[in-house]
């Protein structure tokens, strides 16, 4: 297992192929483990990672709170999935890099080139979440956790995280921690001490900014009207990944492509000549 120590969490990361880097944000909502990109859904049909790292450096990696990575109670923003990307490429001694990223992941990717653009070659942004849908769904997730915090308390939540296993997008209940809770004790019995009231607080600030809009989340509208970063963006089109939020990114993002396909028309081998042809005119 490879791990780095980053902003004191413990990241794990896989790094295949070679040539340049593609530094990739992985799918999954709050269970992006490097894993989601050859079992989840769309990702399993495309194979980003059978065919990307034949040409290029592809590093992938559990964002903070998810799969192998550690974590950190705190009102996590999309400045510290940010963080996190940084201080990957650092550990590695990568300079710049295309950032990647499916899913939610979509959202870090966007926050990093507008809070990092000079490391960044361009952007993939495969399938953005976004719409009413998945902010509301969102926010009912959020609630039934905080809701299940106010009843039974900290160590319940902790109990219920170690014998059920399932992660926050499966049981609400057991919050946007759970995957850390059920790997390290130590992080276990440090969070069912924390002040239930004040950790409630925390994270309704947590969602309040990572899901504040209804259309992607990520990066303000007038962030990435500014942005100068060659941008590639691919249409989802579900309750959780919107259309209109991939065609809010090509509105607000000068001189992006968009890939104005129906999903179903989204093959393995359409897909990935598509990537491949537009990080081929930026490396």
């Amino acid at each position: 297992m490879t791990t780095a120590m980053i902003d004191g969490i413990e990241t794990y990361y896989e790094v295949l192929g070679s040539g340049p880097a593609i530094l990739m944000y992985a799918p999954g909502g709050f269970d992006a483990s490097v894993e989601k990109w050859r079992s989840q859904g769309v990702y399993k049909t495309v194979k980003f990672l059978d065919h990307l790292p034949e040409k290029y450096t592809c590093i992938a990696f559990d964002r903070r709170e998810t799969g192998l990575s550690g974590g950190r109670v705190e009102r996590v923003t999309w400045s510290h999935y940010v963080t996190q990307g940084v201080g990957l490429l650092d550990h590695l001694g990568i300079e710049k890099a295309h950032i990647m990223g499916g899913c939610m992941g979509c959202s870090a990717a966007m926050a990093f080139g507008v809070e990092r653009p000079e490391r960044v070659l361009s952007l993939v942004l495969f399938w953005p979440v976004g719409g009413a849908k998945y902010r509301l769904s969102g926010h009912q997730r959020f609630a039934e956790h905080l809701a299940y915090v106010r009843q039974h308390g900290m160590q319940a939540v902790v109990d219920l995280a170690v014998s059920g296993g399932k992660p926050f997008g499966v049981d609400p209940r057991g919050g946007p921690f759970v995957s850390v809770l059920q790997r390290d004790p130590a992080f276990a019995a440090a969070y069912a001490k924390l002040d239930a009231d004040k950790y409630r607080t925390m994270v309704a600030g947590m969602v309040a900014r990572l899901m504040d809009r209804d259309t992607s989340p990520g990066a303000d509208a007038e962030d990435l009207l500014r942005m100068e970063i060659p941008t590639l963006i691919v249409p989802g089109s579900d309750a959780s990944h919107a259309t209109s939020a991939a065609r809010y990114l090509e509105e607000c993002i000068a001189g992006s492509q968009y890939w104005d396909v129906k999903v179903a028309d989204q093959t393995e081998a359409a897909t990935n000549a598509l990537v491949l042809e537009f990080l081929a005119k930026l490396s």
